[in-house]
């Protein structure tokens, strides 16, 4: 059976009822939608109505009132009023009056009929005489309501780094002018002290690097040789202290890299920025030459000619002639199995409070798969310093609790408990972890406006993951307030996960994209062969195609992963024109 045929009768015999009995008479009336649908919070249709033609009398006034009637409730809709005096033209031209209905939506209000009185009244509205009730649509079509909920959790970055991280060390030794060789007050010294002291301690060393450096008297030829040569000096003397303190073996495992610096007058630049008894002039005279045109060489001819020079040589050139070594050391930590055992024994009572550094127990956190444990170690790191980022995540387990909790009541319990710890970190720090976490929050307590505020605040600063989470939930808000055009685009930022998939593939069905409804449905039910709801949709979509096929299919299959959807298939709206088949009864069988 048609829908639409079926109801656009429904006014006709009323009519003839109407004429006969009442001597009333009735309006053509027309629907959009039809059936009814729900969209955001309320049910709102178009109603357009035509009277017959010299019906109309000047001093008469005609009124449509509709009622939607479930059960044995009733919702006042309005009414369509015809003046007489406003049609002079009714004898000719049938009166015709559209308008815009609605009433609020509300879970309890199910499947009922659109149901229209016209009455015939005196200009004064006395002495109505009035048409049966009669039926001009059916309703509700509730798939906008089907929504799945998304809740993004954003935990703020532990601070902690879990990978390995080098430790540069410097060290320096200077040589005589024109030598490489190492003398024995710089190995006695405090930098060959320091070096002994440093190899005694067993540093796990990746690479030593030194760069050897020579001042700018000299030949080309030499110098070069002299850079070069005092970087090796150094390679061996290190590899010699390494034997002294036992450490042979470890020799092949660091990487020794020299390299020799010549010709360069950036050293003496540096050295010349430092400081030095040198005046700001003396400076700028030697600047001029370094920094002008010709060869090296040339240029340390021209420095030899000033004045300074003498002290230039006997302050500047010796600091100079060096070998710097830069070496990179794995920073000692702590292993992933001794932090985790040290936040238990924190959570315990077991170990001082200062046994883990705040980063080191907050990353703790995310060893452990067990939420209660992530809530005991978050306790800890908020005591311990009460930092938006503790906040924050001890919020986040909260609002993770909250997702997997089927008891409502304890449910919005834990949501509340998440509100808590999310106000103290934004206390501490505005932050767009806790501004998408506070959303989330507010999504799960129906609370949408407050939803879209921290949305919006989230959106600053906010990295390009968090954004993903911050478009899924804007998503499920834009199908819950009936915008699904918006829907559609956030939802195309967001991830792909399965929910987002299933949201984004609905928001095309509502807006009438049947053919992505039904490709990103059949996204949905190809990574979850068992999602019933997929399947569901899916035979929406096709019915609002006339696919009688594809309704009957994937009936079959929604039905026989959750069979609680018969009931469902059977009580809705969308599938109005295959109640009465044969096959749509069998695939729910």
């Amino acid at each position: 059976m048609n829908l639409k045929k079926a109801i656009s009768t429904l006014p006709l015999a009323a009519l003839i009822i109407a004429v006969a009995c009442n001597k009333a008479y009735t309006p053509n009336v027309t629907v959009v939608p039809n059936p009814l649908e729900v969209h955001g919070d309320s049910v709102a249709f178009d109603v357009t109505g035509t009277l017959p033609l010299k019906k109309l009398k000047k001093k008469r006034v005609y009124t449509v009132e509709g009622t939607y009637k479930y059960g044995d409730q009733k919702i006042k809709v309005g009414e369509l009023e015809y003046k007489g005096t406003e049609f002079p033209k009714a004898k000719t031209e049938a009166p015709t009056l559209s308008r815009r209905f609605s009433f609020a939506y509300k879970p309890e209000i199910g499947n009922g009929d659109l149901v229209v009185v016209g009455t015939n009244y005196n200009l004064d509205k006395t002495k109505g005489k009035s048409s049966p009730e009669f039926t001009i649509a059916k309703g509700l079509i509730t798939t906008s309501r089907l929504v799945q909920n998304y809740y993004h959790v954003a935990y703020a970055h532990h601070g902690y780094n879990d990978q390995e991280e080098l430790i540069p060390t410097n060290v320096v030794f200077y040589f005589e002018q024109g030598k490489s060789k190492l003398r024995k007050s710089e190995m006695q010294g405090e930098q060959g002290k320091f070096l002994d002291a440093f190899i005694a301690q067993k540093n796990v060393t990746r690479t030593v690097s030194i760069i050897g450096t020579h001042s700018p008297e000299g030949t080309e030829r030499k110098n070069a040789q002299l850079a070069d040569e005092r970087a090796k000096v150094i390679e061996k003397y290190y590899k010699e202290r390494m034997k002294v303190f036992n450490q042979k073996n470890w020799i092949d495992s660091i990487k020794f890299v020299t390299k020799g610096i010549i010709l360069d007058w950036e050293p003496l630049r540096k050295e010349l920025a430092k400081g030095s008894s040198l005046t700001s002039e003396e400076k700028n005279q030697i600047n001029n030459i370094i920094n002008g045109s010709g060869s090296f060489e040339s240029k340390e001819a021209q420095l030899q000619k000033l004045p300074l020079y003498k002290k230039l040589f006997k302050e500047v050139y010796p600091k100079l002639r060096n070998a710097k070594t830069e070496i990179l050391t794995v920073k000692p930590k702590k292993s992933k199995a001794e932090i985790s055992l040290l936040a238990k024994q924190i959570t315990e009572g077991k170990a001082n409070l200062d046994a883990l550094s705040e980063e080191e127990l907050l990353y703790a956190a995310t060893l452990t798969p067990i939420l209660r444990e992530k809530e005991a170690i978050y306790k800890e790191a908020v005591k311990k310093s009460g930092s938006w980022v503790a906040n924050n995540n001890l919020g986040a387990v909260y609002l993770d609790m909250a997702k997997r909790e089927i008891d409502q009541n304890q449910r919005l319990k834990l949501a509340d408990m998440a509100a808590n710890a999310l106000n103290m970190s934004l206390n501490r720090k505005d932050n767009p972890e806790a501004h998408c976490n506070l959303a989330a929050v507010h999504l799960m307590k129906g609370v949408r406006t407050s939803a879209q505020d921290e949305i919006n605040k989230a959106m600053n600063g906010a990295s390009d993951d968090l954004k993903k989470g911050l478009m899924a939930m804007q998503g499920v808000l834009d199908i819950k307030n009936g915008k699904y055009d918006m829907a559609v685009q956030n939802l195309s930022k967001s991830g792909d996960s399965t929910v987002v998939l299933f949201n984004l593939a609905l928001a095309n069905l509502l807006k009438k994209d049947f053919n992505a409804a039904k490709g990103g449905f059949n996204t949905v039910v190809s990574r979850e062969s068992n999602n019933a709801w997929g399947y569901y949709l899916l035979a929406v979509t096709a019915a609002r195609q006339q696919d009688e096929t594809g309704v009957v299919s994937n009936l079959k299959k929604a039905v026989s992963y959750n069979k609680s959807l018969v009931d469902k298939a059977l009580g809705d709206m969308e599938f109005f024109n295959y109640w009465n088949s044969e096959n749509f009864r069998n695939a729910l069988k």
